[in-house]
């Protein structure tokens, strides 16, 4: 009972439900090695008692992180103060537009008050008493006390003083509402950015083909918007893990993707022949990936960039561009000179930081410092780097909303980061070690899943005020469109599995739910950005009306969408959730054409992943098919008839089509026809996850104006034309 007592006051699980009707225990041993990741002793009993009574003793006037959101009521950690208590918030000086640089704006100072007393009542045979003057009238519903005078949006810092003189300062979180909402009625493209090959790439996509594909799809079939995978920095090595899911570092993004011939001082580098010689054995790379079968090979591709970029940065930066490079590195501080040094440090001790001389495993130790001075030059070449590409993100950006798309770039941000990269290494104390985010067992998987990735602490997160979570989203968020948010049941609860155990034995810590939306909010505001979350599996219940309630979009893929409280047919187009994407496919699962011929049951049996025999796969794969093209014949979707591949792909975006969806994602190798997946979960060297450039539906790689001049899309494309335009209401994007 005492164990269960202090993890429950510290988020931990000690139970949960794989399904509504079965409850499982969480090992003993689990929970005290969650624990301890916590900074949490409970290794035995004494030390369980011990510990309960510290937390229990402990009693907070306010909890480090308080949320207050625009025109709601305050939250009981101030609505509850006790009366004639001072309050007094230290807004943000960028948050109050008009005062001057360097300027602090005023403290906001109040007192609050004592709630109404209750109608007075005479005894019986007296006249009533004279009622007592409320010291304020109660709020009304949905409003604050008017004792309060709301600070304007951002993260401030609060201080309470008691009438009895008890003191307490917190991070005060002033959200709006909601995020902004995309305009109804928007298409666009879904792409894994490696794979998407041009005629000038460098052996993988690139942030030059990204614009270039968001500018074509805006300007000739009407998209809105291009989602692609994380583009994070990935952790270096022989061979580079090639997951965009597991990065070094989620803040910054990754040099791989730039375009190299773009950037201002190529065209200055006078060592010629050697930028020839490489741009050479580029195209050989992309010959080769093209036309004789081999898989996109980032190491190779970096190598050939990297000595590139390094001849790029020889070149003095004219004074605008040295003006434009310094203004990065103010605004991005110490983070990116944390990373900087990281990639430097890697370059010489290799990818593990834990492997590394032992002075330089702390990031703030001397021999860092030392480290950081004689490796001056390296640092401020990766910097550069990170400079560049977000230039170039910037760029894409830009071309997008040229381009008249409503929306723009989607990015991804991953939910989690490598153990052994850059961000563990320069936010140590933010990450509970010896710990891996997963997935518990469910009907899909009773293994259960162990992602290799470090969870954040919420309880340090909390304290810092959400430091790191507000620079990760605001980095990410300055050159977007929108952002997709892998996993977003993370920002409630995440799965942690202790290191050496199987995912079976993980249990689930719980994070501040409100605190983590209300920054996400607040950051999606100031950069006038969309959110969709992905939000398919386990959901615990409330989560997917609470992100709706903050304007947080779901994700809804064709396939899931089912009756599952009814007959469990497929779900009529008219009652699909209005507020989400919709998608036909993802990354993680088969193509649309993959899907409808049953492809990806012989891939699986082939690769023996299958857990029933082929026959019996086969045989429900069919049904479920078969009662989905049932669905789209009596909509008179598929004109066609059976039988006709290409047109029950078109049959199957018309139906999303139709559906009230804001957004409606269209996954790019499903527009030439292509039959693999371009990762397969489950698998690591069985299949070449990650490396796979689009193919046709013969399997033969096709380049990006390959892509965009096929018939195939183009008829796919007809089916998707935006809808009438309609007024947009206040809040939201005109379309």
């Amino acid at each position: 009972m005492g164990l269960s007592r202090l993890a429950a006051l510290h988020g931990v699980a000690t139970s949960y439900s794989p399904s509504p009707d079965v409850t499982v225990s969480v090992p003993d041993d689990t929970v005290i090695a969650v624990l301890a990741a916590l900074g949490v002793d409970a290794g035995t009993p004494a030390d369980v008692r011990k510990c309960l009574a510290a937390a229990e003793s402990r009693s907070r006037l306010l909890p480090p992180t308080v949320v207050v959101w625009a025109g709601e009521p305050l939250p009981p950690a101030l609505a509850g103060l006790p009366p004639g208590s001072t309050v007094t918030v230290e807004p943000e000086p960028s948050d109050l537009p008009g005062h001057p640089a360097g300027r602090p704006p005023a403290p906001l100072s109040m007192r609050a008050r004592a709630a109404p007393p209750a109608a007075p009542v005479a005894p019986p045979g007296e006249a009533a008493p004279e009622a007592v003057p409320a010291p304020e009238a109660p709020p009304a519903p949905g409003e604050a006390p008017a004792w309060w005078i709301p600070p304007p949006h951002g993260v401030h810092r609060v201080h309470v003083r008691t009438p009895d003189n008890r003191r307490a300062t917190a991070t005060l979180v002033a959200a709006p509402l909601r995020v902004p909402q995309p305009p109804e009625g928007t298409h666009g493209f879904l792409v894994q950015l490696y794979s998407l090959l041009s005629a000038r790439s460098w052996g993988m996509g690139d942030l030059g083909d990204l614009a270039d594909l968001a500018v074509w799809a805006g300007r000739s079939v009407g998209s809105g918007f291009v989602q692609v995978n994380p583009l994070h920095a990935a952790v270096p090595g022989k061979p580079t893990d090639p997951s965009p899911y597991r990065p070094s570092s989620r803040r910054f993004p990754d040099p791989v993707h730039l375009h190299v011939e773009s950037i201002p001082e190529y065209g200055h580098v006078r060592d010629r022949a050697t930028l020839d010689d490489l741009r050479q054995d580029a195209a050989a790379l992309s010959e080769a990936v093209l036309n004789k079968g081999a898989l996109i090979d980032r190491d190779a591709v970096w190598e050939l960039k990297r000595q590139a970029l390094e001849l790029v940065a020889q070149v003095p930066l004219t004074p605008g561009r040295r003006a434009d490079y310094c203004d990065f590195l103010a605004e991005q501080g110490q983070a990116l000179e944390d990373h900087g040094l990281w990639c430097a440090l890697a370059e010489v001790h290799g990818p593990d930081w834990h492997t590394w001389p032992e002075a330089l495993r702390d990031p703030r130790s001397p021999g860092t410092a030392r480290a950081r001075s004689e490796l001056l030059d390296r640092v401020d070449f990766h910097c550069r780097l990170a400079w560049l590409t977000a230039t170039q993100l910037a760029a894409a950006q830009r071309s997008a909303e040229d381009a008249g798309m409503a929306v723009g770039i989607v990015h991804d941000l991953a939910v989690g980061v490598h153990p052994a990269g850059a961000d563990t290494w320069s936010q140590q104390e933010a990450f509970a070690h010896g710990m891996s985010v997963g997935a518990p067992p469910d009907a899909f998987n009773a293994r259960g899943q162990d992602w290799g990735l470090p969870p954040w602490r919420p309880d340090v997160l909390a304290a810092t005020g959400y430091a790191a979570y507000r620079g990760l989203l605001r980095g990410l968020l300055a050159h977007a469109g929108a952002l997709r948010i892998d996993h977003v049941m993370g920002l409630f609860r995440l799965w942690w599995v202790p290191e050496g155990r199987p995912p079976t034995d993980g249990t689930y810590v719980a994070y501040d739910a409100e605190a983590m939306l209300a920054v996400l909010v607040l950051e999606a505001h100031r950069a006038g950005t969309s959110v969709v979350g992905e939000d398919l599996g386990t959901v615990a219940p409330g989560v997917r009306e609470a992100l709706a309630r903050r304007g947080v979009l779901g994700t809804s893929v064709l396939w899931f969408e089912r009756d599952w409280k009814g007959d469990g047919r497929p779900l009529a187009p008219e009652k699909w959730r209005r507020d989400c994407l919709a998608t036909a496919t993802t990354h993680d699962l088969p193509s649309t054409a993959a899907r409808l011929t049953g492809d990806h049951v012989t891939l699986r049996h082939r690769l023996g992943l299958l857990t029933r025999s082929l026959e019996e796969e086969l045989t429900a794969d069919l049904t479920d098919t078969a009662e989905w093209l049932a669905l789209l014949a009596r909509l008179r979707m598929l004109p066609e008839g059976d039988g006709d591949e290409e047109a029950a792909v078109r049959a199957v975006h018309r139906f999303l089509r139709r559906t009230p969806a804001r957004m409606t994602g269209v996954w790019l190798p499903d527009t030439v026809g292509d039959r693999r997946p371009q990762n397969l979960p489950g698998t690591w060297d069985q299949y070449p996850n990650w490396r796979l450039p689009i193919a046709d539906a013969e399997g033969h790689p096709v380049t990006l104006e390959e892509i965009t001049a096929s018939p195939r899309l183009h008829a796919l494309m007809e089916v998707l034309r935006p809808r009438k335009p309609r007024t947009a209401p206040p809040g939201e994007r005109r379309p």
